[in-house]
């Protein structure tokens, strides 16, 4: 009898800690909705201006709401991330603007993992496109760490995206952090060099840059059906 009742405390103690969790996740998850429409903070995502503005008026604290507008950016997917990207490196320079965001990015990676892990397609599927769903979910569900980096690696892939479909799979939480961070950093450091660039005014640097970016963003996006596809005959 002492067995069975040491398993039920075990099993009770898993469902209070799914519990305490699971409020605490929808606790966040209301607050970003929240702030995202009471502070129409769309616009910030679309207005580079306006957004550099509203974080500067923070004075001292801006470091802590640039992170907070990374981490929104991921957990209300499919939103770009690209502006916030470039705004790190102009207020805060190439180095710090990509460790900002990096901090950012992999906050609201874990968030957006978690919640559709506990919460499930239910969630996932009023965030993430029904298109971006079917496509990649069976496909993640079976494939290799190296493949889910070269995913966040490439430009072009919906990285917001596959945060929530993830957290559908069997993966656990560290390794699913480490890949989509190293995934994301080649990204996240080019746009804090183009913010950077732009303060400067170093304008051969940004072209550079910028037409790099270009060039890779253009061809992810015109092979990536083709690259999805070897991915699944080669693993």
């Amino acid at each position: 009898m002492k067995p069975s009742s040491d398993r039920r405390g075990i099993d009770c103690g898993m469902n209070r800690k799914t519990i305490y969790r699971s409020i605490i996740l929808l606790s966040i998850l209301a607050l970003c909705f929240f702030a995202f429409f009471h502070y129409h903070l769309s616009t910030f995502f679309l207005d580079r201006g306006k957004a550099i503005t509203f974080i500067k008026s923070f004075g001292p604290w801006s470091v802590l709401v640039f992170i907070a507008l990374q981490i929104l950016q991921v957990i209300l997917a499919p939103i770009p991330g690209e502006a916030t990207g470039v705004i790190g490196g102009y207020l805060y320079g190439p180095i710090l603007g990509t460790i900002y965001s990096t901090i950012g990015l992999a906050l609201g990676s874990w968030l957006a993992f978690c919640l559709a892990h506990i919460f499930g397609e239910p969630l996932v599927e009023k965030i993430v496109k029904p298109e971006t769903l079917r496509k990649y979910d069976n496909f993640l569900e079976h494939k290799g760490r190296l493949v889910i980096f070269i995913l966040f690696l490439i430009p072009g892939f919906p990285k917001d995206s596959l945060s929530y479909i993830l957290g559908l799979s069997h993966m656990r939480a560290l390794p699913f952090i480490v890949i989509s961070t190293a995934g994301r950093l080649l990204g996240t450091g080019s746009l804090s060099l183009i913010g950077s660039y732009a303060r400067n005014r170093q304008y051969e640097g940004l072209a550079i840059i910028l037409i790099g970016c270009c060039v890779m963003v253009i061809v992810a996006y015109l092979y990536r059906d083709s690259l999805l596809s070897k991915l699944k005959r080669d693993h």
